[in-house]
Order: C-alpha cells, then sequence, then structure tokens
C-alpha cells in the first residue's frame, strides 16, 4: 500500500474547509427568492461580482434537493438554447427537427431541478432573444421542461460585468428582479462555517381562497384606480433592463401576492417581490394601496369610538384619523363631530401624538357656533398644540362659561 501523497494531504485540506453546516436565520432576500421559486416565476438575480449570487444557488438547491444544472449564458450560441438543426430521414416530409442540449435532456429525464443561467448579463443581444422562449415557454428546440423545474437567473451591473450588455426589454420583462447585496453578520458566521438555510416557503391551504381573492383585488384595485400604470415601458435603456410594469408582470405580481399571504410571508419580502417585478415607483403605489385596503371604515369609527382599534403604524394611523375628519368634512354633524374628537383623544393616548396635530387643526375649523367644545380637548392641550382656529373656540367656550 503506497503512502497518501502530498497532493492527497491537500485535498483532505481542502475538504474540511469546504465544510459546512446551516441554520434558520431571517434573511429577506432568501425569503423573497423562495417564494418566486415556489410560485414558479423566474428569478433575476442582481448583484456585484463575489458578492455570493452562485453561492446562494448552490446553497439552495442542496436545501431543497434539487440538482442544480448551470448554464453560462454568455459562452452558448443562440443555438443552444432554441435547439440545433438535424436532418432526419426524409426532411421533405418530416422537417427538420430542432435537438436540444444534453443539459435540457436530463432535466427533462429527472423531472426536477434547479436551472441556473448564470453571467446573463454578458449575454449578446442574440442569445438573449433565444432564451426568449426558455425563460417564458420553457421549451428548449422540441422539449419542454416539466414543472418540477425552476429557473434562477444571476446578472452584474453592466457597470462591473465583463463586456456586459443591458438587458433586452423581451427578456427583462419576464424575471423577477432581485438586488442580491451580502449581509456582513452573514458573511462572517458563513466564513465560520454556519449559512443561513433555504427553505421553501409552508403554505397554509386554509388560506388559499382569501389569498387568491387579495391579490386580485390588491392588483385590480390599483390598476382600476391608475390606468397608467397597467403599462410602462421606460424611456431609458438601463431601466427597460429591469423592473417595469406590463400585463405581464402585472400578473406575476399578483401570483406573488397570493403565494407570500398563504405563506404568511412578511411585508419586507413583499416589498421586495412587488418592486422586483413591476419596479420601485408602481411597486411602492401597490404596497402603500394594499396598506389601506384593510383600514377601518371612518364611519364605523364614528359610530364607536370607544371600541375603535386603530393601526399601530404611524403612516396608517395618520390615513386613519384624516379618514374620520373628511368623513365629518362630508356629513357635519354634532354627535359625529364630537366622536371625532374622542377618537383624536384615544389616538393620543395609545401613540405619538404629533400625529394628531393636522386632524385635530381641521377637525377644529368644522365647529358651528351652536356646538360647545367637548371636553375632550383638555386632554389634548397638554399633549399637542392645537391650531389657532381650536384656541378660539375654546376660548369662546370659556366666556360663556357659568
Amino acid at each position: 500500500m503506497t503512502a497518501p501523497s502530498r497532493l492527497d494531504a491537500a485535498t483532505e485540506l481542502l475538504t474540511l474547509l469546504g465544510a459546512a453546516t446551516t441554520e434558520p436565520r431571517p434573511d429577506i432576500q432568501l425569503a423573497a427568492l423562495t417564494v418566486a421559486v415556489a410560485a414558479d416565476l423566474p428569478v433575476l438575480l442582481w448583484g456585484e461580482p463575489g458578492i455570493g449570487k452562485t453561492a446562494a444557488l448552490n446553497q439552495l438547491a442542496d436545501s431543497l434537493d434539487l440538482p442544480l444544472t448551470t448554464v453560462i449564458a454568455s459562452v452558448h450560441e443562440p443555438s443552444d438554447f432554441s435547439g440545433l438543426p438535424i436532418v432526419g430521414a426524409d426532411p421533405a416530409t418530416d422537417g427538420v427537427p430542432l435537438a436540444p442540449p444534453d443539459w435540457a435532456v436530463r432535466l427533462v429525464r429527472t423531472g426536477r431541478g434547479l436551472l441556473f443561467l448564470d453571467e446573463l448579463s454578458t449575454a449578446p443581444p442574440a442569445v438573449q432573444a433565444a432564451l426568449l422562449r426558455l425563460v417564458l415557454e420553457r421549451r428548449i428546440g422540441a422539449l419542454r421542461l416539466p414543472p418540477g423545474v425552476r429557473i434562477v437567473a444571476a446578472a452584474n451591473p453592466r457597470s462591473s460585468a465583463a463586456d456586459g450588455w443591458e438587458l433586452g426589454p423581451p427578456l427583462a420583462n419576464r424575471f423577477v428582479h432581485l438586488l442580491w447585496t451580502h449581509d456582513p453578520d452573514v458573511v462572517v458566521r458563513g466564513l465560520g462555517g454556519v449559512w443561513p438555510r433555504a427553505t421553501l416557503p409552508v403554505l397554509d391551504r386554509e388560506k388559499f381562497p382569501d389569498a387568491v381573492a387579495f391579490a386580485r383585488r390588491a392588483v385590480c384595485r390599483l390598476l382600476a384606480a391608475r390606468p397608467a400604470l397597467v403599462h410602462q415601458l421606460p424611456g431609458s435603456e438601463a431601466r427597460r433592463g429591469g423592473a417595469w410594469p406590463s400585463p405581464r408582470s402585472w400578473e406575476m405580481t399578483l401570483r406573488l401576492i397570493a403565494f407570500a399571504t398563504a405563506a404568511g410571508a412578511g411585508r419586507d419580502v413583499l416589498s421586495l417581490l412587488v418592486r422586483g417585478t413591476v419596479g420601485d415607483g408602481p411597486g411602492f403605489e401597490l404596497l402603500t394601496s394594499m396598506d389601506r385596503m384593510d383600514l377601518p371604515d371612518p364611519e364605523r369609527l364614528l359610530a364607536d369610538p370607544a371600541a375603535a382599534d386603530l393601526p399601530e403604524r404611524g403612516d396608517l394611523r395618520q390615513a386613519v384619523l384624516d379618514g374620520v375628519v373628511a368623513a365629518v368634512q362630508r356629513q357635519p354633524e354634532r354627535s359625529r363631530w364630537d366622536a371625532a374628537w374622542a377618537l383624536l383623544v384615544k389616538a393620543v393616548e395609545t401613540g405619538p401624538p404629533d400625529l394628531v396635530v393636522v386632524p385635530a387643526t381641521t377637525l377644529a375649523a368644522l365647529r358651528r357656533d351652536d356646538w360647545d367644545v367637548p371636553a375632550s380637548i383638555e386632554k389634548l392641550a397638554g399633549t399637542v398644540s392645537i391650531s389657532r382656529t381650536a384656541d378660539r373656540a375654546a376660548r369662546a367656550a370659556a366666556r360663556v362659561a357659568p
């Protein structure tokens, strides 16, 4: 028996260096990626070189127990994705079939896997055009990828890509774009041998009908109010290569909202997904609209101020109080005016007092001459500075008091 060589010892050391474990750890990037993968939507990870995009995909494939197939898009010809023409026995009768590449055949034979299209931003326009059918229809030549295959791509910004190209709008609009950044704490712990664990979200079947209804209502409500957002092709070439709104990307957004809702994903995760599909501007409008969908009805609050449950988030609480005051403006009555003051007092007692300043100023201006100033204003006086109108109303009430 021969003694171990020095190369064997080096291999043993490399094996030890490569050994690592995973742990559950909150990571909104990974969570957004896994929701999109579960929703069977193509994902494109954008990040600087060396940021860990490829390592994240390898770890994701291991965690999901999916075979990983990596294809470097920039080193392939267009025919590698559209299929290589093979002359059959009788081309005049049978035509010329398009034979798929070996990696596609392996994916179809396995029936499941993670297809990783790396270096997408270095692929020339002709290759990007050939990728359109693969990404959208999941077809390569005569083969169709099975439902068990998920597609994830990675790209570097053009400024840091080797001979980089901007993505063409047709290809860019087929992806969920996620900006991939590094967390120093994750890197340090990972270099110590423990990386975050990527797992598919647990979907609650009981939530499915409500999740679908909520997603449809959220998207349709915004687009009905803002029809200009249905399709907006950006003017600059760089922005066309990212996320922007179209009927296709809105359909993808609807699917992501349903999956994120059924999975109980946090708002940060949903924000990454929505903005990564229709862009920052339309995405923020949708998120704001969704936040307001579940706000309490101002009329219900005015009917029973004591039972009111005001939102904790400041922006939502401000919207509720503004809505209550607007409801009183539309139908000014003494009982409704008093109920609105009771709600403002409750807001001061349960949250930041500065949110009450503007609603209180507007509400004070609505006072009619025969309406006495409610005693509840005294509870606000020491906490917020009410407008001059409210001060005048209080002084007038003091003059007529016995």
